[in-house]
């Protein structure tokens, strides 16, 4: 059916990426946490972003924001040059390692594909996304755009050519999120990691994301939680963390499968068997805050199957 219509809205969820082990390559997406990306056809040709609501220090130059620059590669590949006026409206605050420039790429390519009747695949969707977050953070990465737009668990399993694996979610799997609001910049978190990894450490990783992936897709929540070990970004990356190790380890004593960081952080997510047991995490986990003089936000979630959506 050709869409018609001068505007679309778009929501896209916000992401949790990494899932420990699985740096760069895996991700799953959040229930009702994301971005609303709302897209109007206009006479000009250019992209002009007219509203940011939310995150007011985003830039509005859209050569300098993710959502313009993800729709402009869209328009580039179409050869088109279509004007677009563009509505931010932003759920997941910038820097806090849930997703937030992905979420606002993915709503954008996902809302420009289908009011242009432009017949991108899913594939070419993830392309143009990781164009925003080449933007965000100096590398087009795709672990939080590819379950943004997918939804549930996505593996990358690789970027040239770009090949994205939707993966199993087991019924009962839910996750707790503690916030700190303090802000760590992907390119800053990327900056601390180490550009070579021993072999004994590379081959403790790849165990564990064949056993994480083994783990979802065989609905085996405690194989889950004994993969959801990172050797390699987790102990350089928890120093930019206030009490990282003092909330991961409320977290997994009060029934937590795994915690780790989410993304780049500051947020720390717990994986859990059932939404009771993410309540009890997340409670845990924000017991450490409550008197650290940090102010921060909680989540609790079940895992979007859904992914970027018209409204």
């Amino acid at each position: 059916m050709v869409f018609k219509e001068k505007s679309i809205r778009v929501f896209a969820p916000a992401t949790v990426a990494n899932v420990a082990c699985g740096f760069d390559v895996l991700g799953f997406a959040l229930q009702e946490l994301g971005d609303i990306i709302t897209l109007t056809k206009t006479e000009t040709q250019h992209i002009e972003i007219s509203e940011i609501s939310g995150a007011p220090n985003l830039s509005k130059d859209a050569k300098s924001n993710v959502v313009g620059v993800a729709v402009q590669a869209m328009l580039d590949e179409l050869g088109s040059t279509q004007g677009l006026s563009i509505k931010i409206e932003k759920g997941v605050k910038p820097g806090s390692g849930i997703g937030s420039s992905a979420a606002s790429s993915a709503g954008a390519v996902v809302a420009a594909n289908r009011l242009l009747n432009a017949g991108f695949t899913e594939i070419d969707m993830i392309r143009f996304a990781m164009e925003g977050e080449r933007l965000a953070s100096g590398a087009a990465h795709a672990d939080n755009v590819a379950p943004s737009i997918l939804g549930g668990f996505t593996l990358v399993r690789s970027l040239e050519p770009l090949d994205v694996i939707r993966l199993n979610t087991p019924p009962n799997l839910f996750c707790a999120i503690v916030h700190p609001q303090i802000e760590v910049k992907t390119a800053d978190a990327r900056e601390v990691l180490n550009k070579n990894v021993s072999l004994k450490n590379a081959v403790i990783q790849w165990g564990n994301v064949g056993g994480l992936v083994a783990g979802l897709f065989l609905n085996d929540y405690k194989l889950i939680g004994r993969s959801m070990q990172d050797v390699i970004a987790e102990p350089l990356r928890s120093s930019l963390i206030p009490y990282f190790y003092e909330v991961k380890k409320a977290a997994i004593e009060s029934g937590a499968l795994g915690c780790s960081i989410s993304g780049s952080g500051p947020s720390i997510f717990a994986l859990c068997e059932g939404r009771k047991s993410a309540e009890r995490s997340v409670t845990e986990m924000s017991k450490v805050f409550e008197n650290s003089g940090i102010p921060f936000k909680v989540y609790v979630s079940g895992i979007n199957q859904e992914g970027a959506k018209q409204l």
